[in-house]
């Protein structure tokens, strides 16, 4: 299919918020450009993405779920891909799509150009990196588990059933009115 019928760039987000976000953001910065992009996501009816696939596209921005559903229908054709970016890697491995990525990169061809976005740098994230970046260039803003100058820390060492009795204890000992904590998965948070 000839340039513009087929997507020529993939990106591959975790979250539909995430997927249109990036979308907007490519229509914003391609306005002047005959480039047009297309978002697919889970959640919504898969016609009217199959209809705008129908007519083609240079960029698509996906989720993994609604792209393979996709695939299998045929209403994609992804051999043409020749930039593929995996956005927020850590938080795909965190939701636990690495057997979707694996299915996505598949479907794309051989020889390609790959991008990969972590906002951590983990173990994980580096064995993903080995499997599906050839030669990368790897750009980091901080050193790996630097802090901010500004950030006081404690450490702690409880069981781990005593974590949120340790929190709700610093919490109302310290007199915190606003509270950031971070949690490895979903469940840990809403406990």
């Amino acid at each position: 299919a000839p340039p513009g019928q087929t997507p020529r760039a993939r990106v591959l987000t975790p979250t539909r918020e995430l997927a249109a976000q990036v979308a907007q953001s490519a229509k914003d910065y391609g306005r002047y450009f005959k480039l047009r992009t297309h978002v697919v996501f889970g959640g919504v009816s898969i016609n009217p993405q199959i209809d705008a696939l129908y007519e083609g596209c240079d960029l698509l921005v996906a989720t993994p779920g609604r792209l393979l559903a996709l695939a299998e229908q045929r209403a994609v054709d992804l051999r043409n891909v020749q930039c593929f970016v995996l956005d927020e890697a850590d938080r795909m491995l965190d939701m636990g799509f690495i057997l979707a990525i694996k299915k996505v990169l598949k479907l794309l061809p051989a020889q390609r150009q790959n991008l990969m976005f972590s906002a951590t740098y983990s173990d994980d994230i580096r064995s993903l990196a080995s499997r599906i970046l050839r030669n990368p260039a790897n750009v980091e803003v901080a050193p790996r588990n630097a802090t901010a100058d500004r950030v006081e820390q404690q450490a702690y060492r409880v069981p781990k059933d005593h974590k949120r009795h340790l929190l709700a204890h610093l919490i109302n000992d310290g007199n915190w009115h606003q509270v950031l904590v971070f949690t490895r998965t979903k469940h840990g948070a809403n406990r």
